[in-house]
């Protein structure tokens, strides 16, 4: 009997539309009868190197056809797929494998040099197999993707499947090393990916052979990942579709070019793509304001942006410019799942539609004997809250997990950091996160909120805000701008700008100007870059 597995559902996905093409790369189709037959003989090599139930796969890649054949693989013999970030460095790695005391690490051939030894000092390390390397070449012992994936000898080994075995996605958060988040595939199923029902009217399967039903009453798109899938974001998105019978297309390209993913977008016949916030909508804005009618793009549906902020005026602005296309926005976290689409708010913040499982939660209690939580009134101001399908917690945290996943009233949330608004009619408007917050003369200021009035301005290409220590406030609000040329805007006229549309207290007390703007690979704000630069810019000591 089939079970909420991932890999039982790639194969039933795979048994209704064996001859639909599942994974397009770089001039490559694979089929999703193929692929399902990939995925079989790479979990068979997985388990003849000992890999069971309960270890942990290491996904060290780029978004190649391999980061999702060995995520099914994994998932096929019971053991949990990890997403690695391919930027970290050896102390980072180190870390990082240790903490899930990594059994298999899948890994791109250009990561090999910097991750196998750190990966090998691993006593838990059992296999490692190298992607896109040339075999006669790999050291010893590091078994080749392609020739595994399609070596008829293998035989996938009989394991039992079960709905409640793991997927760890690593955070790193803003602060803090990464923590690994343990979700059920059942629960992670049903929490971010739709439950099998986003592209069909008849909504989520109530069991895993409702699946076919859903896949032939769906809509027949074609998806492009643009973020890495090392990020819950583009990896859900991505598996959202195949599990819907569609096919994903990835970008061979290592680094975002607007002109290029149109390219690609009319190459391979894209419906659907995601981005992440303003720092990949701008670029395709500009490009398509830079080329009118270069692209005919009537055939995309959809823009839909995870993983950060997308401004109100950049929202508009791509919707302007292709008027048959849908751009949404929508929120979620690895702690929480999908939160749902939102909408600019009044106050050009983004606002989340009712949802009977989001809630606002008030802090009581906070320097008492037991701190907890209580249910928000309209009105007032909390954290964005989630129950329901939610992770098991934090791999080997049991601090933070108790601290990200709380009890109240009987009932478990998982309690993101996002602080919103709850309204009178039961949506949610949203602030900002709260390890990002900054406390200036008692005041909070969020971020996101001063960055989407900067981000506004017509000299301004990108900005990062951070909180930077200050005598008399306590922390001064500090804008790191990247302009479109030096001589295009001045620090008064951006503060002119922040005063026309925030309270005084948000306007930043300090404007630097950077060549560029560093962000994460897949876009987000990189918040502890901001400091350290604010600090050295402004002459402060290290913290």
């Amino acid at each position: 009997m089939a079970t909420f597995n991932f890999g039982d559902l790639y194969d039933i996905t795979a048994a209704t539309v064996p001859d639909k093409v599942a994974i397009r790369y770089d001039g490559t189709s694979i089929t999703f009868a193929e692929s399902a037959a990939r995925t079989d003989r790479i979990a068979a090599a997985l388990h003849a190197a000992g890999v069971r139930r309960g270890d942990t796969v290491a996904l060290h890649l780029h978004n190649v056809p391999a980061h999702i054949e060995a995520f099914i693989a994994a998932c096929k013999l019971g053991a949990a797929p990890v997403n690695v970030n391919y930027r970290y460095q050896a102390a980072e790695l180190d870390y990082l494998y240790d903490n899930m005391q990594v059994a298999a690490l899948y890994v791109g051939a250009e990561f090999l040099a910097a991750a196998l030894p750190v990966a090998q000092r691993q006593s838990s390390l059992k296999v490692v197999v190298a992607v896109d390397g040339n075999p006669a070449e790999l050291p010893p012992g590091v078994l080749d993707h392609a020739t595994i994936a399609s070596d008829p000898t293998l035989v996938a080994a009989p394991v039992e499947r079960r709905s409640d075995d793991l997927v760890i996605l690593y955070t790193g958060g803003t602060t803090g090393m990464p923590k690994g988040v343990m979700w059920t595939h059942e629960d992670l199923f049903f929490s971010a990916l739709g439950g099998g029902g986003y592209y069909s009217a008849l909504g989520p399967i109530a069991a895993p052979e409702d699946l076919p039903e859903r896949i032939r009453t769906g809509y027949p798109l074609t998806s492009l990942s643009l973020p890495p899938l090392m990020h819950a974001a583009a990896m859900w998105y991505c598996l959202i579709g195949l599990y819907a019978g569609q096919t994903a297309v990835l970008n061979p390209a290592r680094h975002f070019d607007a002109e290029q993913v149109f390219d690609l977008i009319i190459a391979e016949s894209v419906n659907s793509i995601i981005i992440v916030g303003d720092a990949m909508a701008r670029p395709l804005a500009e490009a398509l304001e830079a080329h009118p009618g270069r692209w005919d793009l009537s055939r995309l549906a959809m823009i839909g942006s995870g993983g950060a902020p997308l401004s109100a005026h950049l929202q508009t602005r791509l919707s302007g410019l292709l008027p048959n296309t849908r751009v949404m926005t929508s929120l979620g976290s690895s702690e929480s799942g999908a939160l749902g689409a939102g909408a600019p708010s009044p106050d050009g913040m983004l606002r989340l539609a009712p949802r009977a499982d989001l809630v606002v939660l008030m802090p009581v209690n906070e320097d008492g004997p037991e701190p907890g939580w209580r249910r928000a009134v309209v009105g007032e101001r909390g954290i964005i809250s989630r129950w329901g399908r939610l992770p098991q917690g934090y791999l080997r945290d049991p601090q933070k997990t108790a601290a990200t996943f709380a009890m109240v009233d009987g009932v478990r949330y998982a309690i993101t950091g996002d602080e919103g608004r709850l309204e009178d009619d039961g949506g949610i408007t949203l602030f900002g996160r709260g390890s990002t917050c900054i406390n200036t003369g008692g005041e909070k200021v969020f971020p996101e909120e001063v960055e989407a009035v900067l981000r506004g301005h017509p000299a301004v290409l990108d900005a990062v805000v951070v909180g930077v220590p200050d005598p008399r406030w306590g922390e001064a609000v500090t804008a790191i701008v990247q302009r479109r040329s030096a001589e295009s805007t001045d620090v008064d006229a951006l503060r002119d700008c922040c005063r026309a549309a925030l309270a005084g207290y948000k306007v930043p007390k300090h404007v630097l100007f950077v060549e560029e703007v560093q962000r994460s690979p897949a876009g987000k704000a990189d918040y502890p870059w901001g400091k350290r630069t604010a600090r050295v810019l402004l002459g402060l000591a290290a913290s």
